[in-house]
């Protein structure tokens, strides 16, 4: 397995997490468990701890998901109101902590004598700000994405796309697509927005309904992160389950092709059965299966590994895992 992947992390007071440890990730991680049990969370604390490169990085990461989020309220905000809601989430995220075998994070705020600093730890590196001397300015590493559970903005796909091209990779695109919808004969970037060709006419993938965005967002996101990390939260919203051991094999093939660390989240059964078949035909033993719950008595959050036969075995004996 890379070196770059990530392989085992604890975190403290982030979200849901007091203290929380799990180890076992492989190239592809699917994340499954009940609603509201911190799955999202946990590829939250992911994505920062691997994002955590500089400053900015670090705190691009944090605020990311609050942005997407809240994006709806967000929407008419200008910058400098940004950017007050930025500093206001920071404060709420103070004493955060995230150790991997890649980085350790840490990010506490100090106040004393009327005077509030910014302490962050990454890379073996302590820096110190005054709140004063804070700036907002954006840094996303090129080869880390996160995608929400609506997909990626036209804007994204576009970046995303230019990776694929380069690589002379669309005709792989519009095979996917056309597999997952045989109406579909091509995919391209028109007047500045995602279009798919149906019927000898293009139209816009918002007009397309939830699972071609999703779709389209996955593949060119894979291509994007070569060497890097991809987070796919409710990575099958709006594909139909019959259309699922597809996509499985298209995550698994490429994320090995590129070198990408996939973690995803589902709470759907077809989904977690899906990716069960396709690592068995594949006989891919870089990927697996993570059940995340919470214990009765004490109410901790803990995760445990499943390979592709302890896996089976569960889902033939009457495991759950629907987040109902």
């Amino acid at each position: 397995m890379s070196k770059h992947f990530l392989k085992e992390i604890e975190i403290k007071n982030f979200k849901c997490f007091d203290d929380f440890k799990a180890d076992g990730f492989g190239r592809v991680n699917l994340i499954g468990g009940k609603n509201n049990v911190g799955k999202t969370a946990f590829m939250e604390a992911c994505y920062t701890n691997v994002c955590a490169q500089d400053i900015n990085s670090f705190l691009t990461a944090l605020a990311d998901f609050k942005y997407m989020r809240e994006s709806l309220n967000l929407y008419f905000k200008q910058i400098e109101e940004l950017n007050q809601y930025a500093q206001s989430f920071y404060e709420k995220s103070n004493n955060i902590f995230a150790k991997s075998n890649i980085n350790e994070i840490f990010y506490k705020i100090h106040n004393e004598d009327g005077v509030k600093k910014y302490f962050l730890n990454f890379l073996n590196q302590t820096v110190e700000i005054n709140i004063n001397e804070f700036s907002f300015e954006i840094n996303l590493i090129e080869n880390i994405d996160f995608i929400d559970n609506f997909g990626q903005t036209n804007t994204a796909i576009i970046n995303n796309y230019s990776f694929l091209q380069k690589k002379d990779q669309e005709l792989a695109l519009n095979t996917i697509l056309n597999n997952f919808d045989s109406k579909i004969n091509s995919f391209k970037i028109i007047d500045d927005k995602p279009q798919c060709k149906i019927n000898d006419k293009y139209l816009e993938i918002t007009e397309l309904g939830d699972g071609v965005r999703h779709l389209v967002s996955i593949v060119t996101s894979i291509f994007a992160t070569e060497n890097g990390y991809l987070f796919i939260d409710e990575m099958d919203n709006g594909i139909h389950y019959t259309m699922l051991d597809e996509l499985w094999e298209n995550i698994i093939y490429l994320s090995k092709k590129l070198n990408v660390q996939v973690f995803a989240t589902t709470h759907s059964k077809e989904c977690i059965e899906a990716f069960n078949r396709v690592q068995k035909k594949l006989d891919d033993k870089e990927t697996i299966y993570h059940e995340m719950a919470k214990n009765i008595k004490t109410d901790k959050i803990f995760m445990r590994a499943l390979d592709s036969n302890q896996l089976e075995y569960e889902l033939t004996h009457q495991g759950k895992y629907r987040g109902e």
